[in-house]
């Protein structure tokens, strides 16, 4: 294969790639109430897992030195 031939392949991937790609976004029928509980779960959530995310948190305004309206009190040194 020529050079040639390899960046019309890959012109073809680059242009074919999110045409086919976008396709998948319309559907043609829209999602179900019963589908839609999938993603109600808590696992499907950006946060995941709260204690995970209040510790993330305390880590965050300890090093900050400044209690963000969580209800945590206390400063840098980490003496509440």
């Amino acid at each position: 294969m020529t050079f040639r031939t390899l960046l019309r392949f890959g012109v073809v991937i680059a242009l074919l790639g999110p045409l086919l790609g976008l396709a998948a976004c319309s559907s043609l029928e829209p999602v179900k109430p019963w589908q839609k509980g999938n993603l109600a779960k808590p696992e499907m959530t950006f946060g995941g897992d709260p204690l995970e995310t209040r510790f993330q948190q305390h880590i965050y305004f300890s090093k900050e030195n400044a209690s963000g309206g969580y209800g945590v009190g206390g400063g840098g040194c980490g003496c509440n």
